[in-house]
């Protein structure tokens, strides 16, 4: 049995935790991309989401839950994502996410799930004591993606592993029951500065939870702040390398970057904030000290994204109307979602 997505047309979902305070990794790695597809893909349907269920993995304080959303969702705007061309909505508002999460679990195997890294990562030496849904979370991504039939997805390196099991969950479920309901997905994985690292240490990825906030640059940091980080951030004494370090792909090979990882993560950030290759990057570059680099990447992380900082601010004062927005995308949403949920309990055999 066939079914078919409602016109035949791209459905693209990608999601982005309610952390608070973003900063130019969520920004270059997802947000930006985000932008990209709803203004280049003209025959799709963008679903973006605040995964509000996955923050919840570990202890959120409400109030500071609820306040995070809405600046995710300010941060989406003020970037550019339009609610009149694409979705947006937070997770908790659909229920269909937490229903069809229940279904896949007893479609995904125990082994599959054993074999995800980031838990491990995440868990460490305390695996005992974090929560089930810590573990399970894969699954609820694998919802995310399928409630929508979408056959595209925005990831980053990080995330490959779970779309991934997505993929394999969607086709035992397929084949279980005979049928061609889910789609094969297809990873979209953006080029530059899709996983952007530490200013302190270029080998960890740049996090909000680093102790330091000099390790970052945040979507509202003030201009003489994002000179001062750039300033600061960890470079080493050598001037900045050429083309030859580069790989078959234009890509920074992984020799050179365990070897100069703080250079690669600063030229990549400022190749992908700038938008020219990594090639045209080192042309503009080589031999050249580092502080020359960090004066024009932070004169252009000013440009680029303040204004994205100053409209957020702005937009949080308006919370009736980011709350609008995420009512009236949960809505579209849930109109989607539910019709192919229906459908799928009827070929489980739900009445």
């Amino acid at each position: 049995m066939t079914f078919s997505r409602r016109g035949n047309l791209d459905r693209i979902f990608s999601g982005v935790q309610p952390t608070g305070n973003l900063h130019i990794g969520n920004y270059l790695g997802a947000i930006k991309n985000f932008v990209e597809l709803q203004n280049n893909t003209k025959q799709s349907t963008c679903y973006y989401c605040v995964v509000d269920l996955h923050a919840i993995t570990v202890w959120q304080e409400p109030a500071k839950l609820k306040k995070d959303t809405l600046e995710t969702v300010a941060c989406f705007i003020a970037a550019g994502i339009d609610p009149k061309k694409s979705i947006i909505f937070n997770q908790s508002k659909v229920s269909t996410h937490s229903e069809l999460a229940w279904i896949l679990n007893c479609v995904c195997r125990m082994g599959w799930l054993n074999r995800m890294t980031q838990f491990k990562e995440k868990a460490g030496k305390n695996r005992e004591n974090v929560s089930v849904g810590l573990f399970t979370y894969p699954v609820l991504m694998a919802s995310d993606i399928l409630a929508y039939k979408s056959n595209k997805v925005p990831v980053g390196e990080d995330q490959k592993q779970h779309l991934e099991l997505a993929r394999d969950i969607a086709k035992k479920f397929n084949n279980d029951f005979e049928v061609d309901f889910f789609p094969e997905v297809e990873p979209l994985i953006f080029g530059g500065a899709t996983r952007v690292m530490s200013l302190r240490n270029g080998l960890n990825k740049m996090s909000k939870s680093d102790i330091s906030d000099y390790s970052r640059i945040n979507i509202m940091d003030s201009k003489d702040l994002i000179v001062n980080k750039i300033k600061k951030a960890k470079t080493d004494s050598s001037v900045i390398m050429g083309e030859e370090v580069l790989d078959e792909s234009g890509k920074f090979s992984k020799e050179i970057i365990s070897q100069r990882p703080e250079a690669c993560n600063l030229l990549q950030i400022y190749s992908a904030i700038s938008e020219a290759s990594v090639t045209e990057t080192l042309k503009s570059f080589e031999g050249k000290e580092f502080r020359v680099l960090k004066e024009v990447l932070a004169e252009t992380l000013i440009q680029k994204i303040f204004p994205i900082g100053h409209e957020v601010r702005k937009m949080l004062n308006e919370e009736n109307y980011l709350t609008r927005v995420l009512e009236e995308g949960a809505q579209k949403a849930k109109e989607q979602a539910e019709e192919n949920l229906k459908e799928l309990k009827n070929i489980i055999g739900f009445i």
